[in-house]
């Protein structure tokens, strides 16, 4: 079997998770956080839409992370953030983090706004 490296040239993969925490590039984030090629941030959930949208121009799609269960993202939320051109796929966070590992490392416009599990 072949192996392949996996190289991200633009931004940090999930490198772990667990209860409240997120390991990003071998650094440890407590709590929600966003991550996209401009670094990450600490993220305050669904009603801290501010940083979410300042990422609008340089994302086709953002991946949301509603924890250890799938569940809805609030309609005015997905309503605002597609308004602005920016897909939006939601998932419980472990899944999020691997989707978005998996396109990161094809060099998609993608950004992770997970809510820890």
């Amino acid at each position: 079997m072949k192996l392949t490296e996996v190289n991200y040239s633009d931004a940090l993969p999930v490198d772990g998770y667990g209860e409240g925490f997120f390991r990003i590039g071998g650094e440890v984030f407590q709590g929600s956080v966003l991550t996209s090629v401009k670094g990450t941030v600490p993220w305050g959930g669904y009603d801290d839409p501010a940083p979410l949208m300042a990422l609008a121009d340089q994302i086709d799609v953002l991946f949301i992370g509603t924890g250890a269960e799938i569940a809805h993202i609030p309609a005015a939320l997905r309503s605002t953030l597609e308004g602005a051109g920016v897909g939006v796929e939601v998932m419980n966070s472990p899944a999020a983090c691997r989707t978005y590992n998996v396109l990161l490392s094809e060099g998609r416009r993608i950004a992770l706004a997970v809510l820890p599990v």
